[in-house]
């Protein structure tokens, strides 16, 4: 196992373990400095593992860190002006 993947789930039990108690502010800091540390990790998986494993990796970031990805869904919607009918 190499060093970014070792990293990499270390991120994704940190990132489980810090959602499991609360916040004052719903975890939003923290969030922002755990996605400053995963996208660089995830262009390290790739360069190492290839495209697919980075996939993988992205995948279950997005999964742990739902919130982040679905306001980012709901920001784009409302700058390209789409509304469900």
């Amino acid at each position: 196992m190499t060093l970014s993947i070792t990293l990499a789930l270390i991120w994704l039990v940190a990132v489980n373990l810090r959602g499991m108690f609360p916040s004052k502010d719903n975890h939003w800091r923290f969030a922002y400095f755990m996605i400053a540390l995963g996208v660089p990790l995830i262009g390290v998986i790739w360069y190492q593992h290839g495209f697919w494993l980075a996939l993988v990796f992205l995948l279950m970031a997005m999964w742990v860190m739902r919130w982040p990805v679905i306001y980012l869904g709901r920001w784009v919607r409302r700058k390209i002006g789409y509304t469900p009918e």
